[in-house]
């Protein structure tokens, strides 16, 4: 920079400018000469390394040179470059000018702080690439402190400008911080809370999107569609959306059927009750009722059902008599897990059930109502 100064002092000398007023047409050519090489270098970056480096990292089957390498975070990139050379030129462009020199030098180092913070937001952004739609636990542990670290990194920016503005060193602000360190945790315990709990539901593969959960004392029977610090979001089959904190989760209980999901079929276990007075002997031998024979039918059938998987466990057994009758429980799983062809299954078999019992001399237990 001083042979560009001295190059532009001769050339307006060897022009014939001359007394004060070189001072100000000094100024004003090293002035356009910096913009003229900031101007140049967003040039190169933007219209040329940018697009190449972009159009490599897209040739890539890797999903982390997306993450570093993206056009999002190449852009964001290209905004601090052209800035970096105006904060080292511009203040040899007022070296007689102390003050000028020193507002200067603040104002563009505020604005590359500015610029870098907004490289790594987007930067934290682009992390989303990692996410293939069935999260493992690294990746929930990335996405989890995604929010965390773009809450961090716009604190230390804020610290660090108005360190700079008033010209004190951000380390110095930082430890002056312990006394407000209270009200800090308290304005960020949910979010501190948040991301613990979501790293304890990961970690402990207890959760993550795309598994279907139920969780009891609230309405929420449905598909995890997201996780974040502060909320998990679930989706109903009815469509709707409820929210439930990950801390509710972790310290409370809630039903993950995903082991359901991934066996070879979805349980059932239902329950008839029947009135004591139907159940007989059958023959003149008195060794067995017509509900023993009823049983072995029903488990006949079990057998037979294409719906039925019957290399898992299925059984028709009787169950602690009770004042509302002798109930019989009817286990079995069923090879189609999907919600509506599982139910018409599951009706299908406990209608045949019904139906059958009458055949057997059986009536099935209902209280009616008083008149």
């Amino acid at each position: 920079m001083e042979t560009i100064r001295i190059f532009v002092e001769d050339l307006i000398q060897q022009i014939g400018i001359t007394g004060n007023n070189i001072h100000l047409v000094r100024h004003i050519v090293l002035i356009l000469v910096v913009a003229l090489l900031a101007g140049i270098t967003d040039v190169l970056f933007r219209r040329i390394i940018t697009p190449i480096v972009d159009k490599i990292s897209s040739r890539t089957s890797s999903n982390w040179s997306k993450v570093f390498f993206g056009k999002p975070v190449l852009i964001a990139a290209c905004n601090i470059i052209p800035a970096i050379v105006v904060w080292k030129l511009l203040p040899l462009v007022f070296y007689q000018y102390p003050f000028a020199k020193e507002v200067v030098t603040r104002l563009t180092a505020i604005y590359i702080t500015i610029a870098t913070i907004h490289l790594f937001i987007v930067f934290i952004n682009s992390l989303n690439l990692l996410d293939n739609g069935e999260r493992t636990s690294v990746q929930q542990y990335i996405i989890s402190f995604c929010g965390m670290l773009r809450i961090v990194v716009i604190f230390i920016g804020i610290i660090i400008v108005i360190g700079i503005a008033i010209g004190r060193s951000p380390l110095t602000l930082l430890a002056g911080l312990g006394a407000t360190s209270a009200v800090l945790m308290l304005v960020f315990k949910d979010t501190i809370e948040g991301l613990v709990a979501g790293i304890r539901l990961t970690s402990a593969d207890m959760m993550h999107v795309g598994d279907w959960i139920t969780v009891p004392g609230t309405i929420a029977d449905g598909t995890v569609i997201e996780m974040n610090l502060t909320t998990v979001k679930i989706q109903n089959f009815d469509n709707t959306i409820v929210t439930v904190s990950p801390m509710a989760l972790v310290s409370g209980s809630f039903q993950n059927w995903k082991g359901m999901q991934a066996a070879a079929g979805r349980r059932v276990n239902r329950q008839v009750f029947f009135d004591f007075r139907s159940i007989h002997f059958v023959g003149d031998d008195h060794k067995e009722t017509n509900m023993t024979q009823y049983r072995h039918a029903m488990e006949q059938y079990l057998a037979k059902c294409p719906w039925v998987n019957t290399d898992m466990s299925f059984l028709v057994r009787q169950k602690e008599a009770t004042q509302s009758g002798l109930p019989l429980e009817f286990t079995f799983f069923i090879n189609d897990k999907e919600y509506i062809n599982f139910e018409h299954y599951l009706a299908r078999t406990m209608e045949y059930a019904y139906a059958l019992a009458e055949q057997y001399g059986l009536k099935i237990y209902q209280q009616f109502p008083e008149q």
